[in-house]
């Protein structure tokens, strides 16, 4: 699907955000491949949008959404899933498949490509640290096999060594025999203190170290505050609701305030889990 001037709002989870000038949804890798040989604009790729803010204006170049790039297949204690497809289905796939360790990926709203770029993680455990090998692709239509020693992995953060290309697939392996966590169980943690169902992007914030985000906006007497359409979560201070069509900027504000407080109370610099574009 290719479409121009798509509203970015209906595409991540904060549901605000600007137009993309141009818009592509594969239905395939032959399908992306074929387009990135002609294209010339700028490219940001993305899943679910569920750790992303496209600023009001916008997006000039092509936006490219990888959910129908989505394949799953079964091997021998391990799993190579494209970009596209979704944490949660992942991790009931492997359970199925007596593949132990992605449990906690239940938790996590978003695709497979963005726990890749980010190193995802919940209840103790990091996408990164199952990761045998991936492929990827450049923007020009390469596709190239990258071992994990490629990219510097550390909390929320990837680096690769390889400039300019993009998650394609990842070939994933589990070595528990059993699983430590229970799957209905996180969920039920999860439901109980995060504002689930209401348009999010997650945590906001990444954790400083020795510290918990949540607990120093917590702190900082922000629960609830609000700048225009967004506020701060009631239920969990490092979520941001969009309470009331909140505008891209109506967020950005927030967080700066948030920063703003937090460093004035507590001198701790957080730092954006979300991804502003």
């Amino acid at each position: 699907m290719l479409s121009h001037n798509e509203s970015m709002s209906s595409h991540c989870s904060l549901r605000a955000g600007g137009l993309a000038q141009v818009f592509f949804i594969p239905n395939s890798i032959k399908d992306l491949t074929e387009f990135l040989t002609k294209n010339e604009l700028s490219i940001l790729f993305i899943g679910l949008g569920s750790n992303l803010l496209i600023r009001d204006q916008g997006f000039k170049g092509v936006v490219i959404k990888l959910t129908q790039i989505n394949s799953i297949v079964i091997e021998d204690r391990g799993i190579n899933v494209d970009a596209g497809a979704t944490l949660a289905k992942l991790s009931r796939l492997s359970l199925k498949n007596n593949l132990h360790g992605a449990e906690f990926l239940s938790a996590i709203p978003g695709t497979v490509g963005g726990a890749l770029a980010m190193n995802a993680g919940a209840f103790g455990s990091e996408f990164w640290q199952f990761v045998d090998s991936v492929k990827t692709i450049n923007s020009t239509g390469e596709i190239f096999e990258r071992q994990a020693q490629d990219f510097d992995i550390s909390y929320r953060k990837v680096i690769a060594k390889h400039a300019d290309e993009y998650f394609l697939s990842v070939k994933l392996r589990f070595n528990s025999t059993s699983s430590n966590q229970d799957i209905q169980q996180l969920l039920s943690a999860r439901n109980a203190t995060q504002p689930i169902g209401l348009p999010s992007c997650g945590s906001v914030f990444k954790n400083p170290e020795k510290h918990y985000a949540a607990e120093l906006i917590e702190q900082s007497n922000l629960k609830g505050f609000c700048i225009g359409g967004a506020c701060i979560s009631k239920k969990h201070a490092n979520f941001i609701i969009n309470h009331n069509h909140a505008s891209a900027s109506d967020i950005e504000n927030l967080i700066l305030h948030i920063q703003q407080v937090v460093k004035s109370n507590s001198n701790i610099n957080l730092e954006t889990e979300l991804k502003i574009i």
